[in-house]
């Protein structure tokens, strides 16, 4: 009895044991993980594990995990002076990540910590190269500087700076006022140049559209004016080609009742024809040329040509209707011939030299 008891113990010491060093020995590494392994306090590249199911010796070797997903920290706003001493305050977030799980463990305790305190003084010293107005409007040539400045710095620990995100930037309260006041102006100036081209714009848009309605008003009276030329010439054809065939005579009748018509209106001025004069002398002609014939031979009856007797004496013509129309009286009209002209003046007789003669003073 007393040996099965010890017997049972050494087996059950056994088998404790056995599963301690199974304990011991085998991890599982994840696949955002990578192992360091300290073999009897001494590590190496060697020594790096992947993921996956891993053995290790038991009492010898000491594992260490190391997490290389990507990170953040945020660094809290930090008071800096810019190139022409203007006080600001940022705040920015930092990215990064561990690419040599070695020297994460080896050369530096906590990383996190380093690169914090490593950004708040690189942060200083890049915006203390920068005036105001770029640190305002260059942000995003801060970040990429201070980017390559902290992974510079980080690479000996074995991590990497992805990315620098500048969060906020507070400058002081005069500035502020200042930039209110530069934004408000140019608010003002955009909208002044907005509504001047407006103008310019409807300014050119109306005349424009007076232009093209000149040039349609000029096209049409243009238009207008060959129609109305057109039916004027053809007008004109028309009437020459109706009067080529009618004779003296007509237009001569015609022009009489022309004339009559003017001796019937109570107006007083009357505007003639140019050809009134020309028409008087085909009236003239034709009448002299029937007084002359006897009245069975188309002669007028009643009407003799008296002959002057010693001087000129005026001629009885029979009433025409120009006679009638210009309301002579009896139905006869004089014509008066032109006055004989004047005997010429005696030529003027020069002084005879018997004439007294004034004296002369100077004499």
């Amino acid at each position: 009895m007393p040996f099965d008891t010890v017997t049972l113990s050494v087996v059950v010491a056994v088998i404790v044991v056995v599963l301690v060093a199974l304990y011991l020995s085998v991890r599982v590494v994840q696949q955002y993980e990578r192992m360091v392994i300290f073999r009897l306090g001494r590590t190496g590249p060697q020594l790096v594990r992947e993921p996956g199911l891993r053995f290790l010796i038991p009492f010898i070797d000491r594992p260490q995990k190391v997490d290389i997903r990507e990170k953040f920290i945020e660094v809290p706003s930090q008071t800096t002076i810019t190139k022409d001493n203007a006080p600001i305050n940022i705040d920015f977030l930092i990215f990064w990540k561990i690419v040599d799980p070695l020297k994460s463990i080896v050369n530096v305790a906590y990383f996190a910590g380093a690169l914090q305190g490593i950004a708040t003084t690189t942060l200083r010293a890049v915006i203390g190269d920068i005036q105001l107005d770029d640190v305002l409007s260059k942000r995003d040539q801060i970040n990429e500087i201070l980017r390559a400045k902290l992974d510079e710095q980080t690479d000996r620990w074995g991590g990497k700076v992805t990315t620098v995100e500048i969060r906020e930037i507070v400058p002081p309260r005069d500035v502020q006022d200042a930039m209110n006041r530069m934004l408000s102006a140019e608010r003002n100036r955009r909208a002044v140049i907005t509504e001047s081209e407006g103008a310019r714009q409807s300014a050119i848009n109306v005349a424009e559209g007076e232009k093209q309605s000149a040039i349609l008003r000029a096209e049409g009276k243009r238009q207008s004016a060959i129609l109305e030329a057109e039916g004027f010439s053809e007008a004109l054809s028309r009437i020459f080609a109706a009067a080529r065939n009618v004779d003296e005579r007509t237009m001569l009748l015609q022009y009489l009742d022309t004339l009559k018509a003017l001796g019937a209106s109570p107006s007083t001025k009357f505007v003639l024809p140019l050809e009134l004069t020309e028409l008087a002398q085909r009236l003239g002609r034709f009448v002299d040329a029937t007084a002359d014939l006897p009245p069975g031979d188309g002669g007028v009856a009643g009407v003799r040509r008296i002959p002057p007797a010693g001087g000129a004496d005026p001629e009885v013509r029979p009433p025409t209707a120009m006679s009638a129309s210009m309301g002579t009286e009896g139905g006869l009209q004089r014509v008066t011939p032109p006055p004989a002209p004047a005997p010429p003046a005696p030529p003027a007789t020069a002084p005879a030299d018997d004439a007294p003669t004034e004296p002369n003073p100077d004499a």
